[in-house]
């Protein structure tokens, strides 16, 4: 497992371990028992794990992880567990929100993590037209400077307002943004934008809501409705692109890739993007450990010039999405509350 300098003193797993599955409702293929699965993906090199104050029970399930991996690795072995959690208020809030508000909810998060201080806070704001987000922003990093937090970043915001963000001194750690073959808007501005003010990209969605996998090659187009709402999000991004036929020569392209690096679609697709500019680490949701060696596999696959010249070929053909990240998701998924899947 490669790791990273996310930050002076701050090191992370190139890939982190996504929970949102793992919240409450989402369907019966959760673990029998998620602490033991964390304390795998921590012992094979995933010490990093992403959650959120809206992920009903995740914050409590990672905070009991990192009580029974203290007592099974020692202190040690526990400081290099880092946990990235979001502060997401709810959007009947957003009018009215204040710092006794925020505090309380970093707080509540605090308690839930069993941590003293916070690893790493991800403010998510819902409305842009509710214009408090760059107070909440600095509210965050006051709790900060008071002890609270020991890193902030932000869950898809768009680059203007990641710029908002940083140019009012809020020193913004990561931006975690949906990024993947199919969707690179990301590349348009905001990772040069990153790169040049030190905010690293920490990226979901690299498997598309599993549409890029193994399971998908040659299959038929689906029709609706949809498994899950990721997938109805992704199938129309794949729509957009350019369409079913176009998807499936970009699977077939990624199966010749894998074959001969001995591994499968889904984790070529995830360490194509590691080497992207301003990507530290992508995110890979996990509801258990079945998929455990192959994610942990993603950060050591080398592609070669021939490998990368054949995925610039495919996407050569595919239609840009429009907008800045997260720009369409903004427009058409609030009603739903739905990111990061």
């Amino acid at each position: 497992m490669q790791r990273l300098q996310l930050a002076p003193n701050y090191e992370i797993s190139r890939v982190i371990r996504g929970s949102w599955q793992l919240a409450s409702g989402h369907g019966t293929a959760r673990s029998d028992d998620p602490i033991a699965d964390m304390v795998a993906s921590a012992d094979a090199g995933i010490t990093s794990f992403d959650c959120a104050d809206i992920y009903t029970g995740v914050e409590e399930l990672i905070g009991n992880f990192r009580k029974r991996y203290r007592d099974l690795r020692g202190e040690q072995a526990l400081d290099r567990i880092k946990v990235h959690t979001k502060f997401v208020p709810e959007h009947d809030m957003l009018p009215r929100i204040s710092k006794p508000y925020v505090e309380a909810m970093i707080d509540q998060s605090l308690k839930r993590l069993n941590q003293e201080r916070l690893d790493l806070v991800q403010l998510h704001w819902w409305e842009y037209r509710v214009p408090r987000w760059l107070d909440a922003a600095l509210w965050l990093d006051e709790l900060r400077r008071a002890g609270k937090i020991d890193k902030i970043g932000g869950t898809n915001f768009d680059t203007d307002h990641m710029l908002e963000i940083a140019n009012a001194g809020v020193p913004l750690t990561s931006m975690q943004v949906q990024y993947s073959l199919l969707d690179r808007r990301p590349a348009r501005r905001m990772a040069g934008a990153a790169v040049k003010n030190g905010v690293s990209l920490l990226c979901y969605g690299t498997m598309a809501g599993g549409f890029l996998g193994d399971r998908w090659l040659g299959a038929p187009e689906p029709t609706e409705p949809l498994e899950n709402r990721s997938l109805i999000k992704y199938k129309r991004v794949i729509d957009d692109i350019g369409g079913w036929d176009l998807f499936q020569a970009l699977l077939t392209m990624l199966r010749q890739i894998a074959d001969r690096q001995g591994t499968d679609i889904a984790t070529v697709a995830s360490a194509a993007i590691l080497e992207w500019p301003g990507v530290a680490a992508v995110i890979i949701g996990a509801r258990n450990r079945s998929h455990l060696i192959s994610n942990v596999a993603i950060s050591g696959l080398a592609l070669t010039t021939q490998d990368r010249d054949l995925i610039a070929g495919v996407l050569a053909e595919t239609r840009p999405l429009e907008g800045d990240v997260y720009g369409l998701e903004r427009d058409h998924w609030n009603g739903s509350r739905i990111f990061n899947s």
